[in-house]
């Protein structure tokens, strides 16, 4: 840490003191502007809009500075929460942005789509005060957008680490990737990234819609990447297009595999084949990344009047609202769980509600019928209660007997958790992979069972968040230095 923002430095103790903490905790928290709904239903532009330097001051004295933050216990990639707040609070933005960058390649990304409120946000002490927790995530992105936006005005001359001579390989350009990518190149590594599709983000550019996560903000990180003197090579499909002993060819002493986890996942239900039914992966791929939809853009996307999602985490909520904007009448939610059981963020649910999505819960489809061209017509659904917990703790959905309904639907959308991409496990024989199809590493390294090659994220993990992916990538390269400094 930068002594300058350590907590005992003598601007920090005079910013603590300039306010009691009984002045802090009766300030109320920021709520963000947004868009209006009957506006942003007709658009892709971003929802949220960003707190104003004024809102971001205010709410950056909310935090007590406490001399053991929880908050940070609750961050994946380890963030100085406090030593950026702080630096917010006092009105050096750039050097909150230069406090966030020390441990977070994607600052501007995570403070966008990371879930605050069950990881560092969960553990700020305003909870157990009954208030709300600082508003970590929207400082962050506040602090991350005004450093973009200053360094397009006023250019600065990037300075890149001197280079240590070794080559390192990284398969997958999504959040892990570009997390192991940031922290090897800043440690003098010549780090190259091999991305399969035709451009550079990974998720962030095929799953997450622009109204969540608009593309300039990716590109604007990975330009930073760039910048460092991290490589980029499109349309390279590693086990394919590259095989690992290629690699070792080329030069590359480790290699971190971050392939994702791209291959959807069906329900095994009837009628699945039928034309208009598709996976969330598929549709939304289509419109984020291939821009269907948009004026001149050829790829062509099925359209509904009647959409019916299946399932109820962040990527069902992304696609039933992405649904809403390309013309849907009527948007649902199909999720056979009650609300609160949701894994979907509860600001993505409130959005949802906003824009006027039609909630099914307690209801799994099991069946889909079709018109006599093969296209889906309807769904029959199955009324759910929930019973007994199941082994995650989560109570398990019942279905009630006789209780079936037939709803009429001309565009489904299943969004009931994803594989990972089993081309790289497949093309390897000597890799241990787990029964998922997950590559096995050693959790405290992220080394697999081959001693170059480590891996993270959701070919690890299944599917699971962007921070914690970014938080194997950071932890893998921790760990590959580590190796390849002996």
């Amino acid at each position: 840490m930068n002594q300058d923002n350590n907590r005992d430095a003598a601007w920090r103790i005079a910013l603590r003191n300039a306010k009691t903490a009984k002045e802090r905790t009766a300030t109320p928290r920021v709520v963000m502007p947004q868009l209006e709904p009957g506006y942003r239903v007709t658009c892709n532009e971003e929802v949220n809009q960003g707190l104003s330097a004024e809102q971001a001051l205010i709410e950056a004295s909310r935090c007590l500075d406490c001399p053991d933050p929880q908050c940070m216990q609750g961050c994946p990639v380890a963030v100085d929460i406090p030593g950026f707040i702080k630096n917010v609070e006092r009105g050096e933005f750039l050097e909150a942005a230069a406090v966030l960058k020390n441990t977070s390649a994607l600052p501007a990304v995570c403070g966008r789509v990371c879930p605050q409120e069950k990881q560092c946000e969960s553990r700020c002490i305003y909870n157990k005060m009954k208030k709300p927790a600082v508003a970590i995530g929207y400082l962050e992105r506040f602090a991350a957008d005004y450093e973009r936006v200053e360094h397009s005005r006023h250019p600065v001359e990037v300075v890149r680490p001197e280079s240590n001579g070794i080559r390192v390989a990284v398969v997958g350009s999504g959040p892990a990737g570009l997390s192991f990518a940031g922290d090897m190149v800043k440690r003098g590594y010549d780090v190259t990234v091999y991305e399969a599709l035709h451009e550079i983000g990974g998720v962030l550019k095929y799953g997450i819609p622009e109204f969540r996560l608009p593309n300039s903000v990716v590109e604007a990180e990975i330009d930073g990447l760039r910048a460092l003197g991290v490589n980029f090579v499109k349309d390279c499909v590693v086990g394919k297009t590259l095989s690992y002993d290629d690699l070792h060819t080329l030069g590359y002493k480790g290699i971190f595999v971050a392939s994702g986890a791209g291959l959807p996942r069906f329900m095994g239900i009837p009628g699945e084949n039928y034309i208009g039914v598709m996976s969330s992966n598929e549709y939304l791929t289509r419109i984020n990344l291939m821009g269907a939809g948009r004026p001149g853009e050829d790829t062509p996307v099925l359209k509904g009047r009647r959409v019916a999602v299946i399932g109820g985490g962040n990527t069902a909520m992304d696609s039933v609202r992405t649904a809403r904007r390309q013309g849907a009448e009527v948007a649902m939610i199909v999720y056979r769980r009650g609300e609160a059981e949701m894994p979907a963020r509860v600001e993505e649910v409130a959005h949802a509600k906003e824009e006027g999505i039609m909630f099914m819960n307690l209801c799994n489809p099991v069946e889909y019928l079709s018109d006599e061209n093969g296209r889906v017509r309807a769904m029959k659904i199955q009324r759910m209660e929930l019973g007994e917990p199941d082994e995650s703790g989560r109570r398990s959905p019942q279905p009630i007997p006789g209780a079936v309904e037939e709803i009429p639907v001309d565009l489904v959308i299943v969004s009931v958790g994803v594989s990972p991409n089993p081309l790289i496990p497949n093309a390897i024989s000597q890799l241990e992979v787990s029964r998922r199809g997950t590559i096995v590493v050693d959790d405290a390294t992220m080394r697999s069972s081959l001693s170059d090659l480590y891996a993270g994220g959701d070919i690890v993990r299944g599917g699971a968040t962007v921070i914690l992916a970014m938080g194997d990538g950071r932890h893998a390269a921790q760990s590959m230095h580590e190796a390849l400094s002996k």
